[in-house]
């Protein structure tokens, strides 16, 4: 009897432990893909906001450069204003995925973007030394930190 209780206590041990180590490693692998899942969709966010950018920043200085009230500058001007709706939304995307120091950096291209916008529509000239793409490096920079992208992982040996 003694070594059927013994027995039964062994079986009931190794059930457990075997229900507890397959649970957390299910619990792991559920989280692998849920993180993997959200990497995929931050990753893609900035990719579109950083082209949204660049086609807003286009419009602009092709407006900048028509003349003024001429169909060429309206048709810039009309793409330029789509381009930013596009952008505002790809930006409250972006803020509701990103970690804060994303968010930052995206908010100081935005604040070029909108100078780019005012000059093109005024026809004022660029300015002297234009910073859009030391600020869209920086994004880009803080968007590889917060996806986990080193260096090391892209670089070619």
């Amino acid at each position: 009897m003694i070594t059927q209780i013994v027995t039964l206590v062994g079986v009931l041990i190794g059930a457990l432990t075997s229900y507890f180590s397959v649970t957390m490693a299910e619990r792991a692998k559920h989280r692998r893909a849920l993180a993997t899942r959200w990497d995929e969709r931050k990753l893609n966010t900035y990719i579109e906001y950083a082209a949204c950018v660049k086609e807003v920043a286009d419009a602009s200085k092709f407006a900048r450069l028509a003349a003024a009230g001429s169909e060429e500058f309206d048709h810039f001007i009309a793409s330029m204003n789509e381009g930013e709706r596009k952008r505002s939304a790809l930006f409250e995307a972006l803020v509701l995925l990103a970690a804060a120091p994303v968010v930052s950096a995206a908010h100081e291209v935005n604040v070029v973007v909108w100078d780019m916008e005012k000059r093109a529509r005024e026809h004022e000239p660029p300015p002297v030394r234009g910073n859009l793409h030391e600020r869209l490096n920086e994004y880009h920079e803080k968007a590889r930190q917060d996806l986990g992208i080193n260096e090391e992982a892209w670089r070619i040996p």
